[in-house]
């Protein structure tokens, strides 16, 4: 009995040591150490690392703001401490992602003096968002939704560098103290998307279409390659919080630079060109009478008054309604389309992969051998919508001796890491509408709208403009009133010689008149002098 007892001592002492050395052998064995350490190994992403979005200078149009993040140890003492610091839209948040009992980010305002670790995390949207209507917005899984975020999406995901914090915890749901929170970033592609615009001047029309504009666009163009430098729409919204703009029901998330609208009179320039090039003097005349009949319809002038004896520069500097009337009558249907097609109307523009503007409304040759027709659009009214980026381009015929270049949103694909543009975009469609000197005729006709005629609200203070006004009828009533809903337009260019900016103004849907527009257009020339 006594040698059992003492052989199963003797085995109960050899199990122990047994343990004991494998429980040393795991403790300095860095294998187990290391295996450990990736059982318990935490990673929160800060930042997916989107590429970003550049204006023309390569300067940062996404990505610029950050907030403050604290990252959360499960278990701690500090909430009550942290809950005061948390925004108060997002304490229902704290609260649920406190019962996980997993380590989070949360925001934090104050001082946060209670978090150990506070990280700087990314904000996809400036403080004050920039030309939101072409850029778009994410949504919750941060993928594009409209906009060049939505077009670029495959190419914008993981093109710049990922942020993960990394930590190992222990059993009780606290650090590790050998491996605290860290940020660990991971380089992406480096791809990038540059636009045309200049933020600069995007800032500045920004600026002058909130104070003047409630609904419209400002549209600005490099004159010599109808590079897009500024592109605002109005009402302007939050890409972060695009319910309340559903909700305001305003149409602040219509991007009306590239939607379709009645033109008006900016459109008679280019019937003036198309009969010039047909071989209809300028100098000959109309007897306004302050109407006109065609197929038994009449047609007006503005308030039903007569310009009395018109040329083509009287007829476009008091926008006389008639005289295009007859012009366009002697022109011919055929003449006429032939002229806008060829300058872009009833043509969408890329803006970059598969985004186009609207594509506006051109009638027929066929539909505009009905005179009535032909009559309604020789003065810009009828079946004939257009964009204002097809105003825009069409208005630059007349300051790049007839040549139609298609207008330009994006300047290339970058390399953020580099610096470069690895891909240029800058591919415009581009083709001889009129001749030179029909161009420089009608150019010096539009200067003297703004010196001597309708147009003369427009002229800025220094190196003068052409231009042309519009009011545009759009079949759409007041309910209260019972008027008609008018658009209003100013289309030019600036400088008056030598331009370098076309310009466009629209104010749609409200009580603003062309006067108006032509306004908002000579502040903005104000400051293109600066940029001159």
């Amino acid at each position: 009995m006594e040698k059992k007892m003492i052989a199963i001592a003797v085995l109960g002492v050899l199990a122990f040591s047994i343990v004991t050395a494998s429980t040393a052998l795991v403790a300095t064995n860095q294998e187990y150490a290391d295996a450990a350490a990736r059982q318990s190994g935490v990673s929160v992403v800060l930042s997916e690392g989107r590429g970003h979005i550049y204006d023309c200078n390569f300067v940062q149009l996404t990505g610029t703001a950050s907030e403050r993040c604290a990252f959360i140890e499960p278990g701690r003492a500090s909430y009550h401490t942290l809950f005061k610091a948390v925004p108060a839209d997002l304490r229902a948040q704290f609260y649920e992602s406190i019962q996980r009992g997993m380590p989070f980010l949360m925001p934090v305002e104050g001082t946060a003096a209670q978090a150990e670790y506070l990280f700087q995390r990314p904000v996809r949207c400036p403080t004050v968002p920039v030309a939101q209507h072409l850029i778009g917005y994410l949504d919750a899984e941060g993928h594009g939704v409209t906009g060049v975020e939505r077009a670029c999406d495959d190419l914008l995901t993981g093109g710049s560098t990922k942020q993960e914090i990394q930590c190992s915890m222990n059993a009780r749901g606290g650090w590790i103290h050998s491996d605290p929170p860290h940020l660990v970033e991971t380089p992406g592609t480096g791809a990038g998307v540059m636009l045309t615009l200049d933020l600069a001047l995007q800032r500045a029309c920004e600026a002058i279409g909130a104070q003047m504009i409630d609904q419209g666009c400002i549209l600005v163009l490099d004159t010599q390659t109808n590079r897009v430098r500024a592109c605002v729409s109005l009402p302007l919204f939050d890409p972060e919080d695009i319910a309340a703009s559903i909700e305001r029901q305003d149409t602040s998330l219509v991007n009306r630079v590239v939607s379709a609208y009645n033109v008006g009179s900016v459109f008679k320039p280019l019937l003036a060109a198309a009969a010039l090039e047909a071989g209809i003097s300028a100098e000959e005349t109309y007897e306004c009478s302050g109407a006109i009949t065609v197929n038994g319809h009449v047609y007006r002038c503005a308030h039903g008054k007569g310009h009395g004896e018109v040329d083509m520069q009287a007829a476009l500097e008091q926008s006389c309604n008639c005289y295009f009337v007859w012009l366009g009558l002697r022109l011919g249907g055929e003449a006429l389309h032939e002229a806008a097609d060829s300058a872009g109307f009833g043509q969408s523009v890329g803006i970059i992969g598969d985004m186009r503007t609207a594509s506006g409304n051109l009638p027929s040759a066929r539909q505009l051998a009905d005179k009535g027709q032909l009559a309604s659009i020789s003065f810009g009214q009828g079946a004939l919508t257009a964009t204002p980026i097809q105003v825009a381009a069409m208005m630059s015929l007349f300051a790049n001796e007839g040549r139609y270049i298609a207008p330009v949103f994006a300047e290339g694909i970058v390399n953020e890491y580099e610096r470069t543009v690895s891909e240029s975009l800058y591919h415009p469609v581009q083709r001889q509408v009129f001749g030179a000197g029909t161009a420089e005729t009608i150019r010096q006709m539009l200067v003297g709208v703004v010196e001597n005629g309708l147009g003369q609200k427009a002229a800025p203070r220094a190196g003068g403009a052409g231009g042309k006004t519009g009011t545009a009828q759009t079949g759409r009533y007041d309910e209260e009133s019972g008027e008609e809903i008018l658009d209003a337009w100013f289309a030019g260019f600036y400088p008056a010689e030598s331009p370098r900016y076309t310009v466009v103004v629209l104010m749609d849907s409200g009580a603003h008149g062309s006067d108006d527009a032509a306004q908002v257009f000579a502040r903005v020339a104000d400051v293109l002098s600066f940029f001159v």
